[in-house]
């Protein structure tokens, strides 16, 4: 017997609802019920229970996405499982498509570590607070960056300190010296070995990351390999990822070589040359790099935040690791997994179509204003009519706002949001600040749905 749902919904989107059902054709049986208020955003908790009289022999219930209160008050009072449904009814079948499965992205198999290049010239103060950031942005390890001749006589305070305060550390230095001091001090991994300076892993039991003694020399690599195999240590191998245009087709190569060679081995790769070194955003090439280490089994990175434009890289690589991993754990496109890599665009950017937003604003009769996007621009319309352009400043002189500063001020804002939207293809939502996915941290406060949201400017009364 298919599930029964009971769909609530206001006067102004029951028609929608309706019509969106019908296309859907589900597998489960509906009711549409219309609870007596014209907007859905504005529906209650509190409301339903006072105004819904019978569930319709319903198995579950689905609220309007922006409807607020405590979800607990109606399930004890109806006896049914109860949740919001999207924000936007549009979004209704990808709503039951990800509800049909949803992958977990708690979690990973790539560690993250994440260097702080310029250890030797900042405090053992300022390094605990950059690894504080770093572990809150995703990072596993934290790597202290050493400086060719640069001297660092407080490199074992800053490791003992880290190591008390609970992180993985590795120290990061092609001397031998550095990585011999770093190793004593109590690091967990030490950068870089090669086949000249594996000594060094005799005197320490920090766990080595390989590289080839030349660049580009892998016949090193494996004499280095086999030496470490044959002590049955514990390792990890690192290629050497090459910038653009300097090699970087070729280093890829060279990553596939070795795991073909090595099937079982841990692998490093250090995504800094690509991300530091290309002017371009990060998410796509983070997204990019991680899908590599998510086919070739590489489950380390080395990752970098020198660069002002690369200044979200660890916390993007965190999300990039997760969605790759789901996506082939469940032997799938990295699709409709997380939104949060698509930081300029969006799948679905205009849910609505310029006859569907003329067909709202035709039902509209108070004097407050809507403002919506479709592919053809930015629309707002009230009661007294409905205005359309691309750019916000044609529609100023037909909003009648001149001697409503606060009104106009706000107006301004949100139709500066729906022209930045409008051009960059992404989700425009009225009294809502754009989403800029893991690109940027957030700038409002996070709302719970099972309380009630701050009021928008729009409710605000001076």
């Amino acid at each position: 017997m298919s599930e029964h749902i009971l769909f609530l919904t206001g006067k102004l989107a029951e028609k929608q609802l309706h019509q969106i059902l019908e296309k859907m054709q589900p597998e489960f049986t509906y009711t549409v019920h219309q609870l007596g208020i014209k907007v859905a955003a504005l529906m209650t908790t509190d409301m339903i229970c006072r105004r819904l009289k019978e569930t319709y022999q319903a198995d579950r219930m689905i609220l309007p996405g922006r409807c607020r209160g405590d979800l607990d008050k109606v399930i004890q009072q109806f006896g049914l499982p109860v949740e919001r449904g999207p924000d936007e009814l549009k979004d209704l079948p990808l709503f039951f498509g990800k509800e049909a499965h949803k992958p977990d992205l708690s979690d990973y198999r790539v560690k993250i570590f994440a260097e702080i290049v310029d250890a030797p010239n900042v405090s053992v103060e300022e390094v605990v607070e950059r690894a504080h950031y770093y572990r809150r942005h995703g990072a596993d390890v934290i790597d202290i960056g050493c400086l060719p001749g640069t001297p660092f006589p407080h490199m074992e305070a800053i490791i003992r300190t880290l190591k008390q305060e609970g992180f993985t550390v590795s120290i990061d230095s092609l001397e031998a010296d550095d990585l011999l001091r770093g190793g004593k001090a109590g690091a967990d991994f030490m950068l870089s070995l090669h086949e000249g300076t594996l000594w060094v892993a005799d005197e320490v039991e920090t766990t080595p990351i390989l590289i080839p003694e030349i660049h580009e020399d892998l016949a090193s690599l494996d004499r280095a390999i086999e030496t470490l195999q044959a002590k049955n240590r514990v390792f990890l191998v690192d290629p050497i990822l090459d910038p653009l245009h300097f090699g970087f087709t070729q280093s890829v190569v060279r990553y596939h070589q070795v795991r073909q060679k090595y099937p079982d081995i841990e692998i490093m790769m250090g995504v800094g040359n690509i991300t530091e070194l290309t002017h371009a955003d990060t998410v796509g090439m983070n997204a990019l790099l991680l899908g590599i280490c998510s086919e070739l089994d590489i489950n380390a990175i080395l990752a970098t935040e020198v660069s002002k434009h690369a200044c979200r890289a660890v916390k993007e690589a965190d999300l990039a690791r997760r969605i790759m991993h789901a996506a082939k754990q469940n032997n799938m496109l990295p699709k409709h997994i997380d939104s949060g890599l698509m930081a300029l665009h969006e799948t679905s950017p205009f849910p609505y179509t310029l006859d569907e937003i003329k067909e709202l604003a035709g039902e509209i009769t108070d004097p407050s204003y809507r403002i919506q996007t479709s592919r053809e621009g930015l629309h707002i319309f009230n009661r007294d009519g409905f205005h359309s352009a691309t750019d916000p400043f044609d529609l100023y002189p037909k909003l009648g706002v001149e001697n409503d500063g606060g009104h106009a001020f706000y107006l301004g804002v949100e139709l500066a949001r729906a022209e930045i939207a409008w051009q960059l293809g992404k989700r425009f939502n009225q009294d809502e600040a754009l989403s800029w996915g893991c690109a940027t941290d957030l700038s409002e406060p996070t709302v719970d749905l099972h309380s009630f949201k701050p009021a928008g400017t729009t409710l605000k009364k001076n």
